[in-house]
């Protein structure tokens, strides 16, 4: 088994040196194959909607779509890995082009709820090739000083794909049905095809080729990484379980899924400790900077997708936007995690140094968690929570190139795959992890001030109407992580009026009837209030518990050494 640090008398260069046009090809082949993946995400949660509703897709069932994907991903993450330094990363690139391909074309012409959750499972493995081959080709092409600058590249096309996600998939949901977001896929992934196999170099690092896939390390992985996500995906609330959705978190179900993925992590560590080409050599993690920056990059990673997930929530119910314009209301971040990404990968390229980067993207990701968490009311407006948001995107920047860099930068050459696949890898299990812990936050928040406020605003007033304002409320179940209509406060007073108009034409009790209608009107005001004051506490507290996570990453951060950034492909750096 290879040693995981690399002695300073070990090969000088794992790849030649390439040409200009070889690198750009290269590059951009690897950018158009982590688009493909990045937005489908994006797209497909747009179009969401409309396939529930064209496919009759039950509560119980709608969240598989997203599930699927992320499990297979996941899983299949650590294994592309390790493919590609066994293969290259062409054949790894192409070979999950065609599997995310195939997975789309199947997923536009399924028919049924079944087959599309399956074929949603087929992109997801596609999609794990993607994400680590893209990234691992820049740490092939380029010396590590050089690095940075082109993960932020890759850095910007995961944050330009959730502005431009939902717009296309808004769009192309509207004029050509929810199956062309999946076609569109197509003529993308033929152009990233073709520059992938006729313009890329095999990018393989030499004295790899003879090695082999350790199955068995695969198959334990499985085992422990499916039943976690599954369990972290499902697991609910009592309220949001009322709902249909999922088991509550004290379930056999859930519970006997995490005792599954327990036991496949024994088995896992058990078999890897003796293969002798183990998928994830775990003598890795002696190396200081490559287990304290996965630590990292895992904590950040539950904190990535809190600003996106509930904002919308928020934007809908208490500032009143549609749907569609409280998507836009995260341009800004994205505009943020663009700039993070780009100024960051500059910088270090520039400095030499990496961990006073990413030191000072964590204080700011604080005080824009803090911004967030205790200053939103209930009213705030669009162009105020906006300029909130560049902040947050700022901070979360420069988390995907810079810690990546440190990784790739502590392993030899021959390590390039797995060591990348470790880090996408934590980090995908940080973001399942993180919203199922501040979906948990969001819910029970939501549900406890929902109960209480709603009982106070509704008080006195005759039992049917009390029901009426309380099934009108969204999240009044708790089942708030899914609400989407607001409380229209308008459409709820004009139906009270015309109930009370009939009332009074049958009674004729003209001075009662009027002061009972005043009375319910005050009632939907303060229900309103109630609405707004509650999504409002929810979502600060998501903020609020973020600020504690992204300190934890901090203080994670603090201890990571920095070793130097090479300007050469030539010697990797001496053992830690």
């Amino acid at each position: 088994m290879a040693t995981p640090a690399t002695s300073p008398e070990a090969v000088t260069a794992a790849f030649p040196a390439f040409t200009r046009s070889q690198k750009v090809f290269t590059l951009l082949g690897a950018l158009l194959g982590l688009l493909l993946a990045a937005l489908d995400q994006t797209i497909v949660a747009t179009a969401g909607p409309s396939i529930q509703a064209d496919l009759h897709i039950p509560p119980s069932l709608y969240p598989w779509l997203t599930t699927a994907y992320l499990v297979a991903s996941t899983m299949m993450v650590p294994v592309w890995g390790k493919l590609s330094d066994l293969l290259g990363r062409r054949a790894v690139l192409a070979a999950g082009i065609l599997v995310f391909l195939s997975g789309s074309l199947l997923c536009g012409v399924s028919r049924s709820t079944v087959t599309l959750i399956l074929f949603r499972a087929v992109q997801g493995l596609g999609s794990a090739a993607l994400f680590t081959g893209s990234l691992a080709v820049v740490a092939d092409l380029f010396p590590p000083r050089e690095r940075g600058k082109y993960q932020g590249l890759f850095g910007a096309v995961f944050g330009l794909s959730s502005v431009v996600g939902p717009l296309a998939g808004g769009f192309i949901t509207d004029r050509w049905g929810w199956h062309w977001v999946f076609f569109i896929n197509l003529p993308v992934g033929a152009m990233a095809m073709a520059l992938v196999l006729l313009r890329m170099p095999k990018l393989r690092p030499q004295g790899a080729e003879h090695g082999r896939l350790d199955w068995p390390g695969a198959l334990t992985l499985a085992l422990a990484v499916v039943p976690l996500l599954l369990g972290l995906s499902l697991g609910r609330t009592a309220g949001q379980v009322r709902d249909g959705f999922g088991w509550s978190w004290g379930s056999w179900q859930v519970l006997g899924m995490f005792a599954v993925a327990a036991l496949g992590a024994a088995l896992f560590f058990h078999v890897e400790r003796r293969a002798e080409e183990p998928l994830l050599d775990l003598r890795l993690f002696r190396l200081k900077t490559f287990s304290v920056a996965n630590l990292a990059v895992f904590i950040i990673g539950a904190v990535f997708l809190s600003g996106v997930v509930f904002l919308p929530l928020f934007m809908v119910n208490v500032v009143g936007l549609s749907a569609t314009h409280s998507g836009l209301t995260l341009t800004p971040l994205t505009l943020g995690v663009v700039a993070g990404n780009v100024l960051s990968g500059q910088l270090v390229t520039r400095l030499g140094h990496y961990k006073p980067l990413m030191l000072g993207a964590q204080v700011l990701l604080m005080v824009g968690f803090a911004v967030m968490g205790f200053t939103l009311t209930t009213h705030a407006t669009q162009a105020e929570v906006t300029v909130k948001m560049v902040l947050v995107g700022l901070g979360l920047g420069p988390s995907i190139p810079l810690y990546t860099l440190a990784i790739q930068n502590a392993v030899t050459p021959q390590q390039i795959g797995v060591a990348t696949s470790a880090a996408t890898f934590f980090r995908q299990l940080g973001m399942t992890l993180g919203v199922a812990l501040l979906g948990t936050v969001f819910s029970t928040t939501l549900a406890h001030q929902m109960r209480a406020r709603l009982a106070q605003a509704t008080e006195g007033l005759p039992p049917t109407l009390m029901r009426e304002l309380e099934s009108a409320a969204p999240g009044a179940s708790g089942e708030g992580g899914h609400a989407q209509a607001a409380f229209r406060v308008d459409d709820v007073k004009a139906r009270v009026r015309r109930e009370f108009a009939t009332e009074r034409r049958h009674t004729g009790d003209t001075a009662s009837v009027d002061a009972r209608e005043r009375q319910a009107l005050e009632a939907v005001d303060r229900t309103d209030e109630a609405v707004k004051a509650s999504f409002t506490s929810a979502v600060k507290n998501v903020y609020r518990s973020a600020i504690v996570i992204a300190l934890l990453a901090f203080l994670v951060t603090l201890r990571l050494p920095e070793q130097p950034l090479r300007r050469t492909m030539g010697r990797q750096p001496p053992p830690e």
